[in-house]
């Protein structure tokens, strides 16, 4: 009897031409789900006959509660090699083995860039106005050359943000608590005293740091009354280092120029949620690692791990 293998939240139905699945043919049965299931209830029940999944980044938390209630499975596959939704300990206590993917950081670089010149140029607005015979030119550019990049984060993709920053021309920022002078000045940025300094300062402000304890609600209502009238705010991070109300409240006040967001604190973003009707707010569905060469990376190298699985040698374990 074959194994049963589910594929989770694969809305585009690119899952199946990302690897060679057939591979895993003569022992296991793949099944693709395009549909997002919203609670553990709802994952019991479609994992019930499950042996091994593959999970989509972060997307779908495997507590405790949740692995309890999937007594057949045995390899949970995630994207990525930092997962901090699901719970290692219980998936040990039950028998489940996890593994990662590699990951490659271009994808949300480049995003972030689509955010931040689409803000800029009113790209969306014109797009639309010139689709619907609207007004002929009813924006006015942000210019990026000479104005000044704020990064909270100078890691694996900040590093690349800001380097791009360079090139367009701008005076390029970057914090975090644990900057390093010697960092800032081999990516050849500022390093800016304070998150404080760097709000203020910045004409456009983007968020690139994991989040964790100290990163949580980093940019609460105090912060965001920092950022110039005329700043944009991006964030291709985690939604939780921003506080969403906060930042609603700053783009229905006015108070900011715009928001690039691809994170939210509910994913997907239920119908209705103010998100999606915020005004001043250019914002994706979490698009930042969505591209054709992570998503080859993510399913072949699941279609490897189920491989390395099933010869009783795992690879990529986590954490």
């Amino acid at each position: 009897m074959r194994l049963r293998c589910a594929v989770l939240d694969d809305f585009q139905g690119a899952a199946p031409e990302s690897a060679d699945w057939s591979a895993l043919a003569d022992r296991v049965e793949v099944v693709f789900h395009d549909t997002h299931f919203a609670d553990d209830d709802a994952l019991a029940a479609a994992l019930a006959d499950a042996d091994i999944v593959v999970t989509l980044r972060e997307r779908v938390p495997f507590r405790a509660s949740l692995i309890a209630r999937l007594p057949r499975l045995k390899l949970l596959v995630a994207s990525g090699m930092r997962n901090t939704v699901i719970d290692y300990a219980a998936a040990e206590a039950h028998g489940v083995t996890v593994c990662g993917t590699a990951s490659s950081s271009t994808p949300p670089v480049e995003l972030t860039w689509a955010l931040l010149l689409g803000l800029a140029r009113g790209i969306v607005e014109e797009s639309n106005a010139l689709r619907t015979e609207g007004p002929w030119q009813s924006t006015v550019g942000a210019d990026l050359h000479g104005r000044r990049l704020g990064l909270l984060g100078l890691g694996k993709i900040g590093g690349p943000v800001a380097r791009i920053g360079l090139a367009f021309g701008m005076e390029v920022s970057a914090w975090s608590q644990n900057l390093t002078k010697e960092r800032a000045e081999e990516v050849g940025v500022h390093r800016a005293a304070s998150k404080e300094e760097l709000l203020a300062d910045s004409d456009f402000v983007s968020v690139h740091l994991a989040l964790g304890d100290r990163t949580r609600g980093l940019l609460g209502p105090a912060e965001l009354a920092l950022l110039k009238p005329t700043a944009y705010l991006i964030n291709t991070s985690r939604a939780a280092i921003v506080d969403q109300d906060a930042l609603l409240a700053a783009l229905h006040g006015g108070r900011i120029a715009g928001a690039g967001i691809d994170v939210f604190d509910t994913e997907p973003l239920p119908a209705g949620h103010p998100m999606r009707t915020a005004p001043r707010l250019l914002a994706t569905p979490h698009l930042g690692y969505v591209s054709r060469a992570n998503y080859t990376t993510y399913y072949g190298q699941a279609v490897e791990n189920i491989q390395a699985y099933l010869a009783g040698s795992p690879v990529r374990r986590l954490p």
